[in-house]
């Protein structure tokens, strides 16, 4: 018997269901361990913050206290026939006002690209988990989170990134362990559910709509989404020219890891990355220790501008090929992980900023539109916030021009990762309200 099956036995307890008939595998979404709760915000708590950040006239005022649930979880593995898991939070509204003690929605949120595998949302210090917090769990809603295979608790070897069927499964089994896991911690779920995401997660969140509208539509009620300023379009991504900012991070990420789901990506790792970064890259990221920033100080990826970050790590011939050959092996592999060619059945909300450096989304959500709007789909709005992040911090309240500037990299440095989430996030719980 696996440890897996022992967890999933003692998680019955909380949901006899839980775990699946004569397998010996638990059940997907099974509770692998009690829920834990780690810490409660108070309301106070995160006015205070929301209010230090600036956040509060999008956020609001906190109506619940808020609190923060681990939570590990059985989930499939990227390849076929594999059993793995995942942890993640359960944020919980609590309190007396009567938003905070009815049942509430559930909204599934999928995070953006972490480079250090410890990374849990189950972390009331973590920026994204303290925004999810203020926009929707001390407002009213339940909100549950993956932190996707290969991070903090999961036992799996790599993290599959932008690999949109395991981004989905992780995502979907997030919401069937916090149906399980909500009576035990004072949830109570109205039934209604709510997709979210953003960068990564935005990917994430449309590959989960995708899945369970197809797959599970009985199972998963799912009455909107909000997919933000995520990777749609990695085929036509490979074809730009110019270089994203954090080049040096993402790109390597999902070569090595759609390499080790299918095998045929590369046939040698130097016939795509450089020495001497190409001896160690294809175990690199999530990094045990290593962030975003000593990962270049380190000498592990290359630093500068993203068009001298590119030159430093990629062979050239590598570069022509993704950017001239339809049939390059990596090309084939984007095109599996692409979201183009769906039709959703719930509401959805496109945002993203046309000012983004890392998903530019001239590449991604105006093609993800422009390909609904092609087939006649009519429930999909595309909202842009590049104007509201530009009259907040732009210098007089316009973007930058000068490449060569302080200004400029302060601006483009945070576009991405800092300005712009909170304003599509204003943007998505305008949705949900409508809707919950």
């Amino acid at each position: 018997m696996t440890p897996f099956r022992l967890t999933c036995i003692v998680a019955s307890v909380l949901a006899l269901s839980a775990c699946g008939g004569g397998s010996d595998e638990p059940g997907r979404g099974a509770l692998l361990e009690s829920p834990t709760t780690v810490a409660t915000l108070s309301a106070a708590q995160i006015d205070a913050t929301s209010t230090s950040l600036g956040l509060r006239p999008l956020s609001g005022t906190a109506r619940c206290d808020v609190k923060v649930v681990a939570l590990h979880y059985a989930t499939p593995g990227a390849r076929a026939g594999e059993h793995s898991d995942a942890s993640g939070v359960l944020l919980v509204p609590a309190g007396s006002d009567a938003a905070c003690s009815g049942p509430a929605p559930l909204l599934a949120y999928a995070p953006g690209t972490s480079v250090e595998k410890p990374r849990t949302l189950a972390d009331p210090q973590n920026g994204e988990t303290f925004l999810l917090a203020a926009m929707y769990a001390a407002q009213g809603y339940a909100v549950v989170a993956t932190d996707y295979l290969g991070y903090a608790k999961s036992s799996y070897s790599f993290h599959p990134y932008l690999h949109a069927d395991s981004e989905a499964s992780s995502v979907l089994d997030a919401i069937r362990a916090a149906r399980t896991a909500a009576a035990s911690v004072g949830a109570s779920l109205s039934g209604k559910t709510m997709l979210a995401g953003y960068s990564q997660g935005g990917h994430s969140s449309a590959a989960a709509q995708r899945a369970a509208e197809r797959d599970a539509p009985a199972e998963f009620n799912i009455v909107a989404a909000a997919h933000m300023a995520g990777p749609y379009n990695l085929s036509g991504s490979l074809r730009v020219p110019e270089a994203i900012a954090g080049i040096q991070f993402f790109v390597p990420f999902f070569i090595t890891a759609w390499q080790k789901i299918y095998g045929d990506v590369y046939t040698d790792v130097r016939t795509v990355f450089k020495d001497p970064y190409a001896a160690a890259i294809e175990n690199l990221l999530p990094s045990p220790t290593l962030t975003y920033t000593t990962l270049v100080t380190t000498g592990k990826l290359p630093g500068g501008t993203p068009a001298q970050a590119r030159e430093a790590l990629f062979q050239p011939a590598f570069l022509t090929g993704i950017q001239t050959d339809a049939n390059h092996p990596l090309a084939v592999a984007a095109r599996r992980n692409d979201l183009l060619g769906w039709t959703p059945r719930a509401k959805v909300l496109l945002c993203g900023g046309a000012g983004d450096p890392t998903i530019p989304s001239a590449v991604h959500q105006n093609v993800l539109k422009a390909d609904f709007d092609s087939r006649g789909v009519t429930n999909v709005v595309s909202v842009d916030v590049d104007a509201q992040v530009q009259a907040t911090f732009g210098p007089g309240g316009a973007a930058p021009t000068d490449p060569t500037s302080a200004a400029y990299a302060t601006y483009y440095g945070n576009y991405h990762g800092s300005y712009e989430p909170p304003f599509c996030h204003a943007q998505a719980k305008a949705l949900f309200d409508s809707v919950k």
